[in-house]
């Protein structure tokens, strides 16, 4: 049994490709059964850290060990215990679900019992004869995520596989995956721009954008970034009595749209806050339009990050 206490360490990696440096000496360790969320927009380095991690692209500085092993000598090991799912998998559409599974578990020398038995957990059953060109995106993404946990990985590598779906499938995917963590004997990286997926999904969560580790930590942890935890919102017509707030030790971030008169305070306490807001509106004769109190969002923490939605 290995006794290795992470199953993949990160260490000043880094990936040029001629002109652009798409990853720059990220650090980070995933532990042994730990689900992990990379999050960035496009362009941030996700897939190809990933890649690096897979061993399909290979890192032009640092270190990327597996089980305590670097992928030289050791890469027949490594393909051993992952389970790939790529953003977009292609298949033979000719073939059906059961024979699409049967390929791929002759790679590993895998029968019949495990091919039914990943059937199964995927909620593929009735669709088991049917041809993957009439299977619909929901349906070829839980096939992708079968083929990927055939060899039961220890280490299990997502590449935006929610991309393009619609909630529910989403919610379908989110379900096996969720029925897997319980489990405890994988560990995850998945690469995602789905606030709610990281969140819903992760024990950690690495912010990454132009190749560069912003933040990372627990949801909580993140949630705390610049010792906020919670936002009002609101809309006004009165655009120039808003540019600015009254200061109070409450707040401690104001963003302002003056373009469409929407206002941001972010607060260590709403109830702290929220009494200041409303009289300082009732004195200047402010007419709020709508008002919203919530929990800070993990795209809030990028927008303070970064100056821009995870989106854009």
């Amino acid at each position: 049994m290995n006794t290795e206490k992470n199953i993949i360490s990160v260490n000043k990696v880094c990936k040029t490709f001629k002109d652009v440096k798409a990853v720059r000496d990220v650090s980070f360790t995933i532990g042994r059964g730990e689900f992990v969320a990379l999050l960035g927009p496009n362009g941030a380095g996700k897939t190809t850290l990933v890649e690096m991690i897979e061993g399909i692209q290979k890192n032009d500085c640092g270190e990327i060990l597996i089980n305590g092993k670097p992928w030289q000598s050791h890469s027949h090991e490594h393909h051993r215990i992952m389970g790939i799912s790529l953003q977009e998998t292609r298949f033979t559409e000719k073939l059906s679900v059961e024979e699409t599974m049967n390929v791929f578990a002759s790679f590993y020398n895998l029968g019949k019992t495990r091919v039914d038995e990943v059937i199964d957990e995927t909620g593929l059953n009735e669709k088991r004869k049917s041809f993957v060109v009439n299977l619909s995106g929901g349906q070829r993404q839980k096939l992708a995520l079968g083929i990927a946990l055939l060899n039961k990985p220890e280490i299990l590598l997502l590449d935006e596989p929610t991309t393009g779906l619609d909630p529910n499938a989403r919610r379908e995917l989110w379900a096996l995956l969720m029925d897997l963590k319980n489990k405890g004997n994988t560990s995850m990286i998945l690469t995602t721009h789905y606030m709610e997926e990281a969140e819903y999904l992760c024990d950690r969560i690495i912010i990454l954008d132009h190749g560069t580790v912003l933040a990372e930590g627990t949801l909580d942890q993140l949630l705390s970034y610049n010792q906020s935890n919670e936002v009002i919102e609101f809309d006004s017509s009165d655009r120039r009595k808003i540019v600015k707030i009254p200061l109070s030790p409450a707040l401690i971030r104001y963003e302002y749209d003056d373009k469409i008169g929407k206002g941001k305070a972010f607060v260590t306490r709403i109830m702290d806050y929220l009494p200041v807001l409303l009289e300082y509106a009732k004195v200047e004769k402010i007419e709020l339009q709508a008002l919203e109190c919530r929990r800070m969002t993990l795209d809030d923490v990028f927008v303070m990050m970064t100056g821009r939605r995870l989106a854009e």
